[in-house]
């Protein structure tokens, strides 16, 4: 065998060795061996994760962390919860104290250097919450009001900024609970409340025929799963997952958990061309 013949075959060895220890200490296969995923979420805000009255961890986050269950051991229900705080979301990743965390995760770039987020599973942003046969039909309406208009939010230090993006003229009343801001809602004091999307499809869930939505979002950002860095197999697999859910032949479930939590009924996606290179 020549010295060139040598250099190849020794390389291709090292190679494949490589590849070989690269799968084997994958998380992936750390999972399907141990026979349950382990996954990091919180518990304490619907409809994202929460306790419900059968003292069941509920949610669509944890719908999320149920599919990927799903598809490494055709058992939505082989998990075990870790239940953790927001500050707690990356360190665990990091330490291996959870295998994948869902989480209602913004992606940022930031995070981006600690952690590996997967593709996004939802699109969160700013919506307006009204009463059902309130003064103004909805977005439009609110705008085209100015400064008549009172809207109630969160407060926070960009509250005032936020709202103002979307009707530039509106009065804007800050309060320190979303329960308060609800309830000023409610009596009139507000015309609208400004909150997340997703609280705001929530509340119209629990509460049908008595709140709809002005029409209007704004203030995008892409939430993810997280897993811990470095491990491009278990990240493909987990993207492949939520792709399929929102894609491909686990539609049905994450369709059936989006209209669960949300309300909302999604178009089955369309057969022919992909959907993703439109």
């Amino acid at each position: 065998m020549t010295f060139l013949k040598t250099i190849a075959v020794a390389a291709l060895m090292t190679a494949t060795a490589g590849s070989a220890i690269a799968q084997e200490a994958s998380k992936l296969q750390q999972v399907l061996d141990r026979g349950h995923l382990i996954l990091g979420t919180g518990s304490t805000n619907p409809p994202w994760h929460f306790i419900d009255a059968d003292n069941k961890l509920k949610g669509f986050d944890v719908d999320m962390g149920r599919l990927v269950a799903k598809a490494l051991f055709g058992d939505p229900d082989k998990i075990e919860y870790v239940q953790q705080s927001g500050d707690a979301r990356i360190p665990n990743l990091v330490t291996d104290k959870v295998d994948l965390t869902c989480q209602f995760m913004t992606v940022t770039a930031e995070r981006a250097q600690q952690i590996e987020f997967t593709i996004p599973y939802y699109r969160e942003g700013v919506g307006l919450l009204q009463m059902e046969g309130g003064d103004y039909a909805d977005y439009e309406a609110l705008k085209a009001a100015g400064s008549d208009v009172t809207v109630a939010v969160l407060q926070n230090v960009y509250a005032e900024e936020m709202v103002h993006a979307a009707l530039p003229e509106a009065e804007v009343d800050q309060y320190d609970s979303v329960d308060l801001m609800y309830q000023a809602l409610n009596s009139g004091r507000a015309d609208a409340a400004a909150t997340d999307q997703s609280a705001l499809r929530w509340f119209m869930v629990k509460n049908p025929g008595r709140y709809h939505d002005a029409g209007y979002g704004w203030n995008p950002q892409s939430y993810s799963c997280g897993v811990k860095p470095g491990d491009q197999r278990w990240l493909n697999f987990v993207n492949t997952v939520l792709h399929e859910g929102m894609t491909g032949v686990e539609f049905p479930f994450y369709a059936d958990s989006f209209k669960t939590w949300f309300g909302t009924e999604l178009s089955v996606p369309q057969i022919g061309f992909p959907v993703e290179y439109k």
